[in-house]
């Protein structure tokens, strides 16, 4: 049976308004990258130009739902986004469920290429082949909830799905998110500044052409397989009841909850912080899932009394809980639920925002910051009026807030007065709220991936051993369970390379990383045998874990053309030079020792130079990436 391929790309140019159709129909560059985040990747890197900044009119923003986006595939309602990040200044992939991507995939588009600049507000409306650059000048200064209710009102459609920015990407905040269905967020690393520096507001889509599948008694035989895997792995259940904060308890139990900036490991009255409390309070209204997702890990809460009555959004997750509670020294529900909500109407990301809020809480601890500079507020740890008044502060660019919206990198330069020693960034991104010195395969996920220190390009949590499933995973990995233990460096290497291929992999067919990498019911065999009936493009496991390792691959020469050697393979200075406050283990630190000891290991299973940590001309011959040699080759020695 022919394929359904070929890969039905949508260019805009806001510059000059030009809407080009364009196609790839290379099967075996399908073959190499998959789909979704595999081809705007190698996209990415083909038109890279080392002298453009993220906010130049030539850089190009992509949004890349998967390949199995739009189909009955469980979880797979994911959407990638790619561009050059205006906090890191390198590669950035990041990713967001909800239903924008299956409505791109219903209109017909694979992938979305935006660049250039308008000249005035505008969102991009597409109705399958209708495509227009619209005025966006009446939304301005809307947020993302406002914003999406006036274009299904214009449109006369409540089934539109948007892509959009709020007042903080408007504002060029430099974590200003990307809202997806409202309370979806394509959070880190800045793109919704880049979509406020083009002067798009949104993108609004609506699609009727639905998905062939090429042979569909074998992808519906797949689907069984998926399902029943699904429905017996001990991890669904637990994450559909309480979402992610699940984890919250437990992890504040072994001391690697951070708290007050990660100077502690633990905080009292944690209940008030759990999935359970959520449940129990009353604040827990429904449970959300995503397109095709019968999971449903999202959560859309309330407030009916007290301070912050009348709140209302989605969420909150595990690193919400912790940005706005433990991290600033509170277990107030309401507060956490409130800060939420407004990072979620003004576009901002919740691991950065919540950062920012306690580096700065914590200078003001230490004395370093005065009250004047402060805007006159009062930075107690635990003030939880002060925590919801700075995400105002920081969306707006409001006193205070103009220098957290510069990011922890350039706030604490700004600064000074030795403030980076607990600025929790590293290379201008804010480390999501993972102890990393209580889990050493995340240590070093965080300190190579190519966006910064952040879970959501290598989610390495079977380290832990927290169940049947993920000890299998450990032992299929390492060669034996007894590696599933986080507090050694031994095999982190080998996990962190496993994990890394397989949540490229699952980005590329547009699967959440929760089957792949957390509850592990699906395999590489999966993704090979159900890509092969819906596409009729044959491909077996050990190719999907390639084409993993090629995308890898090829943002580590992205970045490796901008500059980055292994020497920017680092944690935040905490991490690596305090030893984790409370832990239950010795050596509890991720010291530059430690990190070069398993970078050696991971450069050496990637076949990179170990001198300078970047891809090698024999390893892109190896992968096929042979058209990128003499690009790289221009700025760094290929060895």
């Amino acid at each position: 049976m022919l394929p359904t391929m070929p890969i039905d790309i949508l260019r805009i140019n806001l510059s000059n308004g030009e809407i080009v159709h364009d196609k790839i129909d290379d099967v075996s560059l399908i073959k190499k990258f998959i789909g979704g985040r595999g081809i705007a990747t190698y996209m990415l890197l083909k038109e890279l130009d080392p002298e453009d900044s993220p906010y130049d009119e030539s850089s190009s923003i992509i949004f890349a739902p998967g390949a199995l986006t739009g189909t009955a595939m469980p979880s797979s309602g994911r959407t990638s986004i790619l561009f050059k990040s205006p906090a890191t200044g390198k590669f950035f992939k990041t990713n967001v469920g909800g239903h924008f991507g299956a409505q791109l995939k219903f209109a017909g588009y694979d992938l979305l290429v935006v660049k250039g600049r308008a000249e005035k507000p505008v969102y991009i409306y597409i109705e399958d082949d209708r495509v227009e650059i619209k005025d966006a000048s009446f939304l301005w200064g809307k947020d993302v909830r406002e914003t999406n209710a006036l274009i299904r009102e214009i449109h006369d459609d409540p089934h539109i799905q948007t892509a959009c920015i709020g007042p903080a990407g408007e504002n060029k905040v430099v974590y200003a998110s990307i809202q997806v269905s409202i309370y979806n967020a394509a959070g880190r690393g800045g793109g919704g500044a880049v979509m406020g520096d083009k002067n798009l507001k949104a993108i609004a889509v609506r699609g009727t052409k639905g998905i062939k599948i090429a042979q569909p008694e074998r992808y519906f035989k797949a689907l069984e397989v998926i399902y029943g895997k699904m429905n017996s792995v001990p991890g669904v259940k637990p994450l559909s009841d309480y979402g992610t904060s699940i984890g919250v308890e437990s992890t504040n139990a072994v001391g690697a909850f951070p708290v007050k900036n990660f100077q502690q490991g633990s905080i009292d009255n944690i209940k008030f912080l759990t999935g359970q409390y959520l449940v129990e309070g009353g604040f827990l209204k429904r449970k959300i899932s995503c397109y095709s997702c019968p999971v449903a890990c999202h959560r859309f809460v309330t407030v009916d009394s007290g301070k912050y009555r009348g709140t209302y959004t989605g969420g909150p997750e595990y690193e919400t809980l912790n940005a706005f509670g433990g991290g600033c020294g509170t277990t107030d529900t309401a507060t956490v639920i409130k800060a939420g909500e407004l990072c979620n109407i003004y576009g901002l990301d919740v691991i950065s925002t919540g950062g920012c809020i306690q580096w700065l809480m914590e200078c003001w601890q230490r004395g370093v910051i005065s009250k004047e500079e402060a805007d006159g507020l009062d930075l107690s740890w635990g003030n939880n009026d002060t925590i919801v008044e700075l995400v105002e502060k920081i969306a707006y660019r409001k006193g205070i807030g103009d220098l957290l919206a510069k990011g922890l990198k350039e706030a604490s330069e700004e600064l000074g007065r030795e403030s980076y020693k607990w600025a929790i960034q590293a290379r201008g991104l804010e480390q999501s709220r993972v102890e990393t010195r209580s889990a050493f395969a995340y240590a070093l996920a965080f300190a190579v991936s190519s966006r910064g220190p952040d879970h959501l390009n290598t989610e390495t949590l079977a380290e832990f051993g927290g169940d049947s499933e993920a000890r299998r995973v450990i032992k299929d990995i390492t060669g034996s369970e007894e590696y599933a233990y986080p507090h050694t460096t031994d095999k982190r290497a080998e996990i962190v390379r496993w994990h890394e291929d397989i949540y490229a992999a699952s980005d590329c067919i547009g699967l959440c990383a929760f089957p792949t990498t957390a509850q592990f019911w699906v395999s590489e065999y999966d993704i090979a045998e159900i890509f092969s009936a819906a596409t009729g493009i044959e491909m077996d496991a050990d190719m999907i874990m390639k084409a993993g390792r090629r995308i890898i691959t090829m943002e580590r020469i992205y970045n490796g053309i901008l500059g980055h050697t292994r020497e920017d393979d680092v944690l935040p200075y905490r991490m690596m030079n305090e030893y984790q406050n409370g832990a239950l283990h010795k050596n509890a630190i991720n010291s530059k020792e430690m990190l070069d000891l398993m970078k050696d290991e991971y450069f050496k299973l990637h076949s990179w130079d170990m001198k300078t940590g970047l891809p090698t001309r024999d390893i892109m011959k190896y992968l096929g990436l042979e058209e990128f040699i003499e690009k790289a080759s221009s700025y760094y020695d290929l060895a």
